[in-house]
């Protein structure tokens, strides 16, 4: 077995909603019947017990090693605890070869699991030993390490449950919460609408201090010192005890409670200058922990904090007994638990000597052994929550604390013996304000219930009612998408939305191109969606898009399709039928959201069919005759649907029409090009769906010319020397069709047309071109791509010659090596009154050309 080619599908795609792995595995004959009842299975069982049940796939009750590959990488990630539970195998065209797509939660985990799960195969297979446990301990690890902690994580399930969607923008904890200009961003638990500013204050414990103070929020005396004489001075003026701790620290870095002693404060000292030169000592508040929780102005959990501890049993020592307490498979290493392990440090010591014990003394049964002074769950503290006994005062100390600082979400340390009653009455205090707290003490505490407040956050970043979307529209098929997509977003314009669109020839972010060439895949579409100058989206996504990694959004307000065709790359990526390539083409029409609509081509079966797959039932066809089966099905139904009558564009839903005349939209001229017809009922059925007003869609169809600017390379109309000069990136047979019906309803003396063919194309697909256009045009001028595509030089144009001779009419036929020069050739023999179509391959740089032709020579 080989497994020749693997992806990460980032997004719904081809086999499901979920993200996966996808790989191309070959395997030997022998490898594709294998039995899981007989040698094979009861050795890979033997390795891993857990597995599911193997699928026979044939009726001889066989499975192909790839089979086994799939089922294995997706338990293995099962069993180490990753929420996965979509599989599949599918044979290719290509005998004894399979694509194999396993479901992850994590990509780098999906991968792992992957690679050990060919590991897996190879044993059972040679009968070699696995180590089970090891490759599940790499999966935890990995997962552990690469997944959102608990806080972050925490705001993300949050905002999956409003339906809003999100994106990691780094490894960490940097998270960007819906679309476009709606967007909201995190780091950790910390807002975008948080300044430095106050995250400076927060850091400065000295100037929380005495701003709390002058807000009348109590806090211990203390001063800044920068040696351990000075803090032993200091100490004797505050009084002892006291808390040494940095300046600046978060998460109980450095930090020393109840110092009583010179010995004490010398070793807390040096504690805290590991990190940092500038020092606190503060009066020591005697009294209980408490974390409070401030989000929005409101206090929303709180907690009480203990040190880690463990109770003697007059047996073991106090490092065994911590041993046995770390044992818990609540405590881990970093924050991805909901406990961390006690840790065994120099503060820990010094905390035992206190207490007159070493980490080798055996406690009495029942004794409680404190290993730290301050309470952090980073150091290994226990939580219990409290949310419901905070007195109303200590909860308004705690909001003003935060809002002095200006923090939006804000941890406040305060010390006192309880939070039942106010701090003044308690003799307590606040002790530190934090910026992005940690979370997990609240979602999971030691003791008591936890509290949701991820939701918290999600609900002072997007009021009740707002999601963070904005309109998206994903446009797809083979034939008019980029057309489509343009005008879909100038008639948004209309309506004064910041429109991002993605196409094949670039982004534009409010009609500003900031990206050039093929644009429309998955990393173009995330550009647009992550702009702050976004309102509305219009997305071109290509069948390459989708088969390399997915969509780039988890679903779209308006799915278009204009066509499935023939000449769409077929043969690439085992898309070798119309049939499969509609199966990945209304891949948009099954994430459409609850409410959106899909838009379709009534005359094209295999779109018309997509109907079935639109979730919300809410389908718009058009068309350009109204009893087309499909059509008169659907008006009769009182639904949505689009056609031409009597030179007239007609929106229809059950009585009411909107009439538009075609002789008022130039993209059509008049109405006598077919498939521009087709773009613009598209279109005018995709801005429908979006609730624009009409009188808005008439004025953006009146005022959206047919030119180089708003659409380039399609059907762009020139005059050069009194000729007609069309340029269109026409490159398929149906592309061909919809051109030569489109050019003949136009007046020409002579027709002239300039073609080459992509090399990665099917042989039939290039024959088919020329071989359409040979019966309509008088002229023809055969040039070679600038890039042949895994071509040999020459090979594309024997084939565009191979067309040619199976067309009926004989022609004027010339083979030129350049694309300019081809160009040149065919404007060289213009006549008045001739007509040319330029079937442009380097489309911005061709129309330039023909725009400096024309601009030398004058039209």
């Amino acid at each position: 077995m080989e497994v020749k080619r693997i992806r990460a599908l980032r997004g719904p795609n081809l086999w499901s909603h979920h993200t996966a792995i996808e790989a191309v595995v070959h395997c030997t004959p022998a490898e594709c019947e294998l039995s899981p009842r007989q040698n094979f299975g009861m050795r890979l069982r033997s390795r891993f017990p857990q597995i599911l049940p193997l699928a026979p796939t044939g009726h001889d009750d066989t499975v192909p090693l790839a089979h086994v590959l799939e089922v294995a990488a997706l338990c293995l990630q099962a069993q180490a605890g990753c929420p996965v539970t979509f599989s599949r195998t599918t044979p290719t065209v290509e005998p004894g070869v399979y694509q194999v797509v396993v479901e992850y939660s994590e990509e780098a985990v999906g991968r792992l699991a992957l690679e050990l799960a060919q590991q897996l195969c190879r044993a059972a297979l040679e009968d070699t030993p696995f180590d089970l446990a090891a490759a599940l301990g790499q999966l935890r690890e990995l997962d552990e390490d690469v997944r959102l902690g608990p806080s972050t994580g925490s705001i993300a399930d949050a905002a999956t449950a409003r339906s809003i969607p999100y994106r990691r923008m780094t490894s960490g904890s940097m998270i960007q919460f819906g679309w476009g200009s709606k967007q909201r961003r995190i780091q950790a638990a910390e807002m975008d609408v948080t300044s430095a500013i106050s995250e400076s204050i927060a850091q400065d414990k000295e100037l929380t201090k005495k701003l709390l103070a002058s807000a009348g929020v109590p806090v211990p005396l203390g001063r800044e010192i920068t040696s351990a004489e000075a803090a032993w001075a200091a100490a004797g003026e505050i009084g002892l005890p006291v808390v040494i701790k940095p300046k600046s620290g978060n998460q109980g870095k450095g930090v020393t409670v109840n110092i009583t002693t010179h010995e004490q404060l010398l070793k807390a000292y040096a504690a805290a200058a590991e990190y940092d030169s500038e020092i606190l000592v503060e009066r020591f508040l005697p009294g209980n922990d408490f974390r409070l929780l401030v989000v929005g102005n409101k206090l929303v959990a709180a907690a009480r904090r203990d040190p880690p501890t463990v109770v003697g049993d007059g047996e073991h020592t106090v490092r065994q007994l911590v041993d046995q307490v770390n044992q818990d498979p609540r405590r881990g290493t970093g924050h991805s638990t909901s406990l961390t392990r006690i840790r065994f440090d120099d503060i820990a010591q010094a905390c035992l000597a206190g207490q007159g014990l070493s980490a080798d003394s055996v406690p009495a049964r029942g004794r409680r052994v404190a290993l730290r002074h301050n309470a952090n769950l980073s150091t290994g503290g226990t939580a219990t929550d409290v949310t419901d006994d905070v007195h109303p005062e200590v909860a308004h100390r705690a909001i003003i604390a935060a809002k002095m600082v200006g923090l939006d979400i804000c941890g406040v340390d305060m010390v006192c013996d309880s939070i039942l009653q106010p701090l003044e009455e308690t003799g307590g205090g606040v002790v530190e304000v934090n910026a992005a707290p940690g979370l997990r003490m609240h979602l999971s505490p030691s003791y008591g219930k936890g509290r949701p407040v991820g939701e918290a956050i999600i609900s002072t970043m997007f009021p009740e009612g707002e999601n963070g979307r904005i309109p998206l529209v994903a446009v797809t098929g083979t034939n008019g998408k980029t057309t489509t997509v343009r005008l879909i977003a100038h008639l948004l314009t209309q309506n004064n939305l910041r429109v991002g669109m993605t196409s094949t020839d670039g982004v534009y972010i409010d009609g500003e191109r900031i990206d050039t060439g093929d644009c429309s895949g998955p990393k173009s579409a995330r550009s647009v969606l992550q702009h702050p100058d976004v309102d509305a989206a219009v997305l071109e996504t290509a069948r390459g898009g989708m088969l390399r990694e997915g969509l780039a959004f988890d679903r779209c307000d308006v799915a278009v399709v204009t066509n499935v065709g023939s000449g769409d790359h077929l043969g690439l990526n085992f898309i070798t039928t119309v049939e499969d390539l509609a199966v990945l083409k209304r891949v948009i029409v099954q994430n459409i959201s609850d409410q959106g609509t899909a838009v379709l081509n009534a005359t094209d079966p295999i779109v018309a069919a997509m109907a079935s797959q639109c979730r919300s039932g809410l389908v718009t066809y058009f068309a350009l005759d109204r009893h087309n089966p499909v059509m008169a099905t659907h008006l009769a139904q009182g639904k949505r649907a689009v056609y031409v009558e009597d030179g007239h564009l007609v929106a229809a839903e059950g009585k009411v029409q909107h009439r538009l005349p075609l002789a008022a939209v130039p993209l059509t001229l008049g109405g006598t090009i077919g498939f521009q017809v087709e773009n613009v009922m598209a279109s005018v059925g995709a801005a429908w769906a979006l609730g624009l007003d009409w009188a808005l869609i008439r004025q953006g169809l009146a005022n959206f010319d047919n030119d180089a600017n708003n659409a380039q390379g399609r059907f762009n109309l020139f005059r050069y020397r009194g000729a007609t000069v069309i340029a269109d990136y026409g490159h398929n047979p149906d592309a061909m069709l919809a051109l030569v019906q489109a050019v003949g309803a136009m007046p020409a003396q002579r027709r002239s047309v300039v073609i080459s063919g992509a090399g990665d194309r099917r042989d039939e697909d290039i024959r088919e071109q020329t071989r359409i256009l040979g019966d309509a045009f008088d002229q023809i001028v055969l040039f070679e791509d600038a890039c042949q595509r895994g071509r040999a030089d020459g090979e594309v144009l024997a084939l565009l010659r191979a067309g040619l001779t199976e067309a009926k009419r004989t022609r004027d036929v010339h083979e030129i090596r350049g694309e300019f020069l081809a160009i040149d050739t065919a404007m060289d023999r213009l006549g008045e009154g001739d007509l040319c179509l330029i079937l442009v391959d380097q489309v911005e740089e061709a129309i330039a050309h023909i725009t400096a032709r024309i601009a030398r020579d004058g039209a």
